[in-house]
């Protein structure tokens, strides 16, 4: 039974946004050429793949399985593609890096020096969130990435730190957990990073057991760890709404929605700071670590060992 390779990438794409819309939107085409495709797929098939309910979709028992295989066939065509392209070493060619969209900030003299140094390859950069990211790696949709540690070791990836950094804690100037704090006592400035917001040096998890609390959403390994964290520390977090944008995270903290986690360098770039409090976290004290990964059993084009080498140049490595 032939397979249009196309049709099963959108599928795929479909499969994993769980929106047509947000499928086009990710492979830049339009929604109707996605709905065709993804028909023909079933057509080829022989059987419905995906159940549409309303702007969603989720798959049917024979569209799981298609799915799971579908990421690896992609992979497969994405491999041959790299070692046929890469017999022409660095002079041409593309490289496609998934990095999230809380790490990106932290790429881009790395993009410069990549792209003055090898003009004529194809950077492209896939913005998804950290957990998305180790799966694409692990299944060869792409060959290098970015995510935050510990990732999953069920994927058995190759990882290199860059970076380190302690999470914070960020909420309405009125929380519960910002008026215990800075009760009977002057708040403190920390580093210079909290002037212009109410800053009440550190807090433990326990602090926050009631406080209501916006986080990214489940795709994001900043999630999975504070998840794992509220866990092992017995604690039910009161989750009241995600987001898969940092910084509209601080809006709804600063509009008093409830209290969020960020990494130092975004606590540092937050706005609204004349209505924020925040705390660095601990007890325990969570890390936020980055670090690139790849496929340690797997080819590594020359294009995505050259990425790698100029990261390790301009971001350094831990």
């Amino acid at each position: 039974m032939p397979i249009d390779i196309r049709a099963l990438r959108y599928f795929v794409e479909t499969a994993r946004q769980k929106s047509f819309t947000q499928a086009a939107s990710s492979l830049y085409v339009t929604q109707s050429t996605i709905s065709k495709m993804v028909r023909q797929l079933e057509d080829e098939i022989g059987q419905p793949l995906l159940i549409r309910e309303g702007k969603s979709v989720r798959l049917t028992d024979v569209g799981k399985v298609v799915y799971e295989r579908g990421q690896e066939a992609l992979g497969v065509v994405h491999r041959l593609t790299l070692e046929v392209a890469d017999l022409s070493s660095l002079g041409r060619g593309q490289l496609h890096v998934g990095i999230p969209p809380m790490v990106n900030l932290f790429f881009s003299p790395a993009v410069s020096a990549f792209r003055k140094r090898y003009p004529n390859l194809q950077l492209t950069l896939a913005e998804h969130g950290g957990q998305v990211i180790e799966q694409q790696v692990a299944n060869g949709e792409i060959e290098v990435g970015a995510t935050v540690l510990p990732g999953d070791s069920g994927l058995a990836l190759e990882t290199r730190q860059f970076a380190k950094y302690p999470i914070w804690v960020v909420g309405p100037r009125d929380a519960a957990w910002a008026k215990e704090r800075s009760a009977g006592r002057t708040a403190t400035r920390t580093a210079g990073r909290t002037t212009g917001r109410t800053a009440v040096g550190t807090i433990s998890l326990h602090a926050l057991s009631q406080e209501p609390l916006v986080m990214l959403t489940e795709a994001f390994s900043l999630t999975r760890t504070m998840r794992q964290i509220f866990l092992e520390a017995r604690i039910e977090p009161r989750v009241v709404a995600q987001s898969g944008h940092w910084d509209f995270l601080a809006s709804m903290a600063a509009a008093g929605l409830g209290t969020t986690f960020l990494p130092e360098p975004l606590v540092a770039r937050l706005e609204s700071r004349d209505r924020l409090a925040v705390a660095r976290l601990i007890e325990p004290t969570v890390d936020w670590t980055l670090a690139h990964i790849w496929s340690p059993g797997r080819y590594l084009s020359h294009a995505a060992r050259a990425w790698l080498d100029v990261c390790d140049e301009v971001m350094g490595a831990e």
